[in-house]
């Protein structure tokens, strides 16, 4: 009895010992693959880096990307509508024709004016402007402010008078020019202005249109500055 004690101990044992040792290999196998997934890790990312710097590359040599295109595409809107903006509510650009405004404005000169000038503000004696032919509104004019509402424009000698008062210009063309046509004297009306040519022998102006006023909503804009000599046919640049 105690031999087939032994006997089975001696055949336990072994089965015992072999159990242990697959579990320790199990054990040393899982650890062995938490050592290698680090490094895969490490590989996998470096991979990536490698693709992203090769789509880098490879960006740089085809030159300008969808990207770029879209970028400029959408500086060029942002562009194009601020100047709709600016120049049909804000500037407006004008070309002179004839020389009624000489020697101030020639022909074929190019001019800038602001549209907002009289939004809050009315419009001054010596201003020009640029405005609607009260005869015709579908062509644009370019005067000199001369008579306020409420004034009396009369003229003598050649000379322009205020409500009797000589009016000193020292832009027009030639001195003692204004002749008068119809009338020697105009009372203007309220909201309206009288309007003269710097060219006094060569303007066709208020003295000869059948509707003599410009109302104020009528005035589209104050001229600003020049930036086209027509007579030198160039650019340049001068102010009112």
């Amino acid at each position: 009895m105690a031999d087939e004690k032994k006997e089975k101990r001696k055949l336990w044992r072994p089965v015992r010992s072999e159990e242990t040792q697959k579990e320790e290999e199990l054990k040393t196998a899982k650890e062995a693959k938490k050592q290698e997934e680090p490094q895969i890790s490490a590989q996998t990312d470096d991979l990536k880096d490698d693709e992203r710097a090769k789509d880098s590359d490879e960006s740089k040599k085809r030159g300008i990307t969808k990207k770029d295109v879209f970028s400029y595409v959408r500086i060029v809107i942002i562009a194009a509508a601020a100047a709709f903006f600016l120049m049909f509510f804000v500037f407006t650009n004008a070309r002179v024709p004839t020389g009624s405004m000489k020697d101030t404005i020639n022909e074929n000169d190019r001019l800038i004016g602001l549209k907002l000038a009289y939004v809050a503000a009315e419009p001054q004696r010596g201003d020009i402007v640029i405005f609607k032919y009260p005869d015709d509104e579908s062509t644009k004019f370019v005067k000199r402010v001369i008579g306020l509402p409420g004034e009396t424009v009369s003229f003598k000698d050649g000379d322009v008078y205020i409500d009797g008062v000589l009016l000193q210009e020292d832009y027009t063309k030639e001195p003692h020019s204004t002749e008068a046509v119809n009338r020697t004297e105009y009372t203007v009306p309220e909201n309206s202005y009288f309007m003269l040519g710097d060219n006094r022998r060569n303007s066709k102006d208020a003295r000869w249109w059948t509707n003599t006023f410009v109302t104020k909503d009528k005035i589209e804009a104050k001229v600003l500055f020049r930036y086209f000599d027509g007579e030198k046919g160039m650019i340049g640049f001068s102010g009112f």
